[in-house]
């Protein structure tokens, strides 16, 4: 599991972006500034070969389906749902003796818009999606990651390839209620974790690193996976 050191800071986060002028977009404001810790973010997303090699399998939804990379071990892991992400964590912990999670979602905006190196663009990298993620023009299948360029820290496929589950609970109001916080977190309880940074399905308005979707935690898709965080 290649981790990332992210050094914290304060930045800006949210959008006001008038170019997404539709209700769909307004939990990505206002604009505010945020402060958020050292962190570490894995470089990849956590893939098919990973998965298999600690649990032994690959996720039950994958049986009797005919799926284009259901046997690529450098492609991300699909189909799984938020509540087997953490018995993944739970078992990779025990294994190893550390203290992996899933990141916050202040965590993920902050890692994929490349933290204090950011260069403010729309993807995760770059302004051009087709050079830093697999995206709607690419639907059919997940892709190996890392394929694509890495972000300004190193961090690939934060837009594009899979959607990535986040450990907040969903609140469309969060964005109001946390400016010049630090470390803000989603709220107690909820019913949809955050999931964030679009998919080789998905078109190119929710590959922004600003876009913020959500799924109950017992969803499982063909293009959502994750990757690991850590506290320094």
């Amino acid at each position: 599991m290649p981790m990332v050191y992210i050094k914290g800071g304060n930045f800006f986060r949210g959008s006001d972006d008038s170019k997404y002028n539709d209700p769909e977009f307004d939990n990505e404001k206002p604009v505010h500034r945020v402060n958020v810790s050292s962190f570490s973010i894995s470089k990849y997303e956590v893939t098919q070969g990973q998965w298999k090699l600690l649990m032994g399998m690959l996720p039950e939804a994958y049986v009797g389906v005919d799926y284009a990379n259901k046997d690529c071990n450098d492609c991300p892991v699909v189909k799984v749902s938020y509540e087997e992400v953490l018995e993944f964590i739970r078992r990779l912990n025990e294994k190893t003796g550390k203290s992996y999670r899933l990141p916050t979602e202040l965590e993920w905006e902050f890692a994929a818009r490349g933290g204090k190196y950011s260069g403010n663009y729309r993807y995760a990298g770059s302004n051009k999606l087709v050079t830093v993620g697999w995206y709607g023009k690419s639907r059919g299948a997940t892709h190996p990651v890392g394929q694509k360029e890495p972000n300004e820290l190193g961090l690939y496929d934060m837009s594009g390839n899979v959607m990535e589950w986040c450990t907040d609970w969903y609140d469309p109001e969060y964005y109001r209620t946390t400016i010049d916080a630090v470390d803000p977190k989603g709220p107690e309880t909820g019913e949809e974790k955050v999931v964030r940074g679009g998919s080789f399905f998905t078109d190119d308005k929710v590959c922004r690193t600003v876009y913020r979707s959500h799924y109950a935690p017992g969803v499982s898709r063909w293009d959502i996976g994750f990757r690991l965080a850590m506290d320094n």
